[in-house]
């Protein structure tokens, strides 16, 4: 592919900081989302979820709640079994969140799964009949948790034939052999996404076309998924899915609740809205599951690591092959001769989890980064310089190169802002008053990840551009960037861009996910303007105004088409010439070591996620976490005054938003470590709620500083893109925990760190 950035002379836009350019609508309130949908005659729509973990509905009483004024009609299984078809997990080469057929029998397969969905004229009357709805059940045995005797335990390779457990030479023989070993347990909560905005759709029918306004990572999957339950053709689906107000890995794809509403809007013959609560947003979407991890690491007495074993389990449902899995990361991050992983599903009767932010890297690498911490305690060493001793140009599993490796460079940057030389080696002497103070780290390392997309631009005379693609701005700044894109690679200004995104109507791409936004839609955006740049410099030379130039050569900037000898020609004039209308492009990218089949997918709404760099290398984005706690003596109250990170991840398109994500994501990795747990209780989720479910606010914000550090990589993609969206989450449990350790010689091996772990 023609890279644009190669040509001389352009304005420069990407690599500057530049504020959202939908960050006014933000601010002002005027944003629509899709719960704001307006439509005539709607209708609102309200969930009744199951109180027992497992079961069979034995009937209902439905009088009370008909009886609510405004009441329209109370919808079961009665109504909708055998009109919604089933589905595969989008993971699973499917299209939803959950293959859990809703409102499909009377069976009953976990705490909160929809029961019934009454509709009414307002939300009001909605969830008051809601409450009014009996339903009346026959419990079964049931299994919720790990310790459960009902819980099933596999293999994830059993589960998901494609899983495979790294592993290279005889860790166990290895161990045995080992100068120092450490062995621990390591155990991580279940955490739920908890967006601003709330699980919502509207659906809409006009004949037989459905038009559906909902908030979703990937509303292909979205579309294909509702026309293959619903037995639709797709064509005859649109999903419009505008600015989104959180989703951190939930709005997954397609939802429990969809399929059911617009079956109600057309039985009613009236569009019909669902804002679920935040209660139900527990049961009706995925969460973090649980994990535990048994990690035993050997190492000679210079630090060199000898051994690693990992064995991992985590939760999943009993109906859905998918499972977070994540030793691919931990057996690779670090040189090692003898790795052995095991990673192993356990079962229970809940709802599927799912991707949450990072989602294997932040469990996973809590458990790896606490027991090198661990062993940096036993060999007497500094924590970063045992890393040091263990970085590796080549990934020791596979022998391939990394891309890049700037990992200790990241550790480099960061230990000198932080000042970790002041650091006490020896735990509990570093001390203010009452309080113990303790310095942690910990690594961030995360694989590359890119999709192929399709997108659209659009040039007029005037210089005005059109964007558009079928992605999805969740917040994380894309709008700027494919504004700042096109304003630089077409010679014109962000001002004059117009973006357009989140409707299944446009150019299709895949899923807003891995970090890959970035990845994706750059490359085919800078594939469409090569295009639209190769076409103009053509019909230059043909009229003669630029006759005899090297069409390479010829760059666009403000007004026109320029030549290296200052022979110009106005932009006006030369598109005219070419359709009074403006000119257009759609642009196909397909990321290097993926075929056609993988373009295909994202036009289907399937998963397409790969590295981009083939089977060359791996690309990973790294970065360093460092962390300063306090403890008091008396109370064991723990604060984290500052948190600070030096993050990697390929060229920085706009340094604002990037650490705008970044230090969100260290925020939330506090919130990891000290706050977040959802407490389960017979099957159910019980602190479902803001009130109860802690998550980091204001009050509990460090300082907090990410510092972006160089990394030309020129191997992993052509623009040398990486992603850095879930970067900054990752490592941050861990650097709490070590700095905790630190401060008061305790190690906490479970999360998230309470003052009772302290007293």
């Amino acid at each position: 592919m023609a890279r644009p950035t190669d040509l001389p002379d352009r304005p420069i836009w990407l690599g500057h900081p530049h504020p959202r350019v939908e960050g006014g609508a933000k601010v002002t309130g005027t944003a629509v989302y899709a719960s704001d949908t307006r439509l005539p005659g709607l209708a609102h729509a309200a969930l009744v979820t199951s109180p027992i973990p497992r079961g069979r509905i034995t009937g209902f009483d439905l009088a009370a709640a008909q009886a609510v004024p405004g009441c329209l009609r109370i919808f079961t299984h009665r109504d909708f079994a055998g009109a919604i078809r089933p589905v595969k997990h989008l993971m699973a080469g499917g299209y939803a969140n959950s293959s859990h057929l809703p409102l499909g029998s009377d069976m009953v397969a976990y705490a909160g799964q929809i029961v019934a969905l009454v509709v009414a004229e307002t939300v009001e009357a909605a969830r008051a009949a809601a409450a009014c709805t009996r339903v009346h059940y026959a419990a079964e045995a049931f299994a919720d948790g790990f310790d459960a005797p009902r819980a099933e335990v596999v293999r994830l390779a059993d589960l998901k034939p494609e899983h495979h457990d790294p592993r290279i030479g005889d860790a166990d023989a290895a161990l045995a052999r080992a100068d120092v070993t450490v062995a621990a347990h390591y155990a991580t909560p279940i955490q739920h996404h908890n967006p601003i905005e709330l699980f919502t759709t509207t659906c809409a029918w006009d004949g037989p076309r459905l038009t559906v306004h909902e908030p979703s990572r990937y509303i292909g999957a979205v579309r294909h998924g509702l026309a293959a339950q619903l037995g639709l053709d797709p064509a005859d689906i649109r999903v419009v899915s505008g600015l989104i107000g959180g989703h951190f890995g939930a709005k997954l794809a397609l939802a429990q609740y969809t399929a059911p509403v617009a079956l109600a809007a057309r039985a009613l013959g009236r569009p019909v809205s669902l804002v679920a609560s935040r209660r139900d947003g527990f049961t009706i979407a995925n969460y973090r599951p649980e994990t535990r991890h048994d990690i035993r690491l050997g190492a000679r007495a210079d630090g060199r690591f000898t051994a690693l074993v990992h064995e991992a389990a985590v939760i999943a449902s009993r109906f859905d092959p998918f499972a977070m899995e994540g030793t691919d990361v931990t057996a690779s991050l670090y040189a090692c001769p003898a790795v052995r992983t095991d990673e192993r599903a356990v079962r229970v009767d809940r709802n599927t989890p799912g991707p949450m932010r990072a989602p294997p890297e932040v469990p996973y690498l809590f458990a790896l980064e606490s027991a090198v911490d661990e062993m940096a305690v036993a060999l007497g060493i500094d924590p970063i310089a045992l890393r040091r001793r263990n970085d590796t140009a080549t990934d020791p599993i596979s022998g391939k190169p990394f891309s890049s490796r700037p990992l200790m460079a990241c550790f480099d940057a960061g230990a000198e802002a932080f000042g970790w030389a002041t650091r006490d080696p020896e735990p509990g002497r570093m001390r203010d008053g009452p309080w113990r103070i303790g310095f942690g780290c910990a690594a961030s390392a995360r694989p590359v990840k890119i999709s192929p997309a399709t997108l659209r631009i659009h040039l007029t005379a005037d210089g005005r551009v059109t964007v558009a693609t079928a992605h999805h701005e969740i917040g994380n700044g894309i709008t700027t960037l494919l504004a700042l894109g096109a304003a630089e690679w077409l010679g014109t200004a962000p001002e004059a861009v117009t973006v357009r995104l989140g409707d299944t109507a446009l150019p299709a791409a895949g899923l807003s996910g891995g970090s890959s936004t970035t990845t994706s839609l750059l490359h085919t955006l800078a594939q469409a303007c090569e295009t639209l740049r190769a076409r103009l410099a053509s019909a230059a030379i043909a009229s003669g105004a630029l006759a005899g130039a090297d069409p390479a050569t010829l760059r666009l900037q403000a007004g026109g088409l320029v030549a290296p000898d200052g022979r110009a020609c106005p932009l006006r004039a030369l598109v005219a010439s070419l359709d009074s209308n403006g000119i257009e492009t759609v642009a196909a990218f397909t990321p290097e070591g993926s075929g056609p089949e993988a373009l295909e997918a994202i036009e289907a709404g399937k998963m397409a996620l790969g590295t981009g760099a083939g089977s060359k290398a791996l690309s990973w984005a790294f970065g360093a976490q460092f962390a300063r706690v306090r403890v008091h003596d008396e109370t064991g109250e723990i604060r984290v005054p500052r948190l600070l990170g030096a993050f990697a991840a390929g060229r920085v398109l706009n340094p604002l938003t990037a650490r705008s994500q970044l230090t969100g994501g260290m925020i939330w990795g506090l919130g990891s470590a000290l706050l977040e747990e959802t407490i389960l209780d017979r099957g159910h989720y019980r602190n479902a709620d803001l009130a109860e479910y802690l998550v980091a606010t204001a009050a509990d914000a460090p300082e907090v500083e990410a510092l972006l550090v160089p990394d030309p990589d020129h191997a992993v993609n052509p623009l040398g893109l990486k992603g850095l969206g879930e970067l900054g989450i990752i490592g941050v449990n861990a650097a709490i925990a070590n700095a905790v350790f630190h401060a008061t010689g305790r190690r906490i091996r479970s999360l998230p760190i309470r003052v009772e772990d302290m007293l």
